[in-house]
């Protein structure tokens, strides 16, 4: 008898390795499907791995709890959120009008006031924020937590969100024309630009995690991850029309 609750603790255990391994690789062949495949295909593949990941992780054992998504946790993440929106807004406005630091906000991608909005307030909450946040704040922190301390679990969560990164950003520097002119265009300069990008989501990885961790709820790195891709693309539109 005595050696059952020591079996059950390695069985939990196991369960929750299979289950961390399980979500990594859904990531890893959510992000190639996204960026590989066909144009409709790639539009799909994120919002809806994170619904399959979302019911998969529930399936196996995670709770909503774990995720930040329980009623009291959502509750608990609205003063976080509101005040990371009222910030970011207010870093990003000085931002655009200073013009040393305006011309990193010129991407082609938002170059017209109505494409940075249809961005702002629909492609970029259905399509990056809230199933990224679902899939590494939510499940493959939930998961990480079952196995590491806090400070593994976001190193590792901010480590994997800054990789998953590597294949949005290789194009990175020919469609900024701050990046382009610092860095240039060739081949290196696109070694740059990835690593550059990886570098700061996962730094923006690391935030969001301790949000997530510091409020208990992933309301507020929705948040904060909706407010500064939003102010992004609402600072490049903005800043096309601005001298530069």
């Amino acid at each position: 008898m005595t050696g059952l609750p020591s079996a059950s603790a390695g069985a939990s255990r196991r369960r929750s390795v299979c289950l961390v391994l399980a979500v990594v690789t859904a990531l890893v062949t959510t992000n190639l499907v996204a960026h590989f495949t066909g144009h409709w295909t790639g539009l799909f593949a994120v919002p809806i791995a994170a619904v399959v990941i979302v019911a998969g992780a529930r399936a196996a054992g995670l709770h909503w709890r774990e995720m930040g998504l329980s009623r009291g946790e959502v509750r608990a993440g609205i003063p976080y959120a509101v005040g990371a929106v009222v910030v970011v807004f207010a870093v990003v406005s000085v931002a655009v009008a200073i013009p040393a630091t305006r011309q990193f906000f010129l991407s082609d991608r938002f170059d017209s006031a109505t494409e940075a909005a249809v961005a702002a307030l629909v492609t970029i909450p259905l399509q990056t924020v809230i199933p990224e946040e679902l899939m590494f704040r939510g499940v493959l922190q939930g998961s990480l937590g079952r196995l590491f301390g806090i400070r593994w679990t976001l190193g590792l969560g901010a480590l994997a969100f800054g990789l998953w990164h590597v294949s949005s950003s290789l194009g990175l520097t020919a469609g900024n024309e701050g990046f382009t002119g610092i860095l240039g265009s060739g081949t290196l300069a696109q070694l740059a630009g990835i690593i550059g990008a990886v570098i700061a989501t996962g730094a923006a990885g690391l935030v969001l995690g301790w949000l997530r961790h510091r409020s208990t709820s992933l309301v507020a790195p929705m948040a904060l991850h909706w407010a500064l891709n939003a102010t992004g693309a609402a600072g490049a539109a903005v800043s096309w029309h601005l001298p530069h």
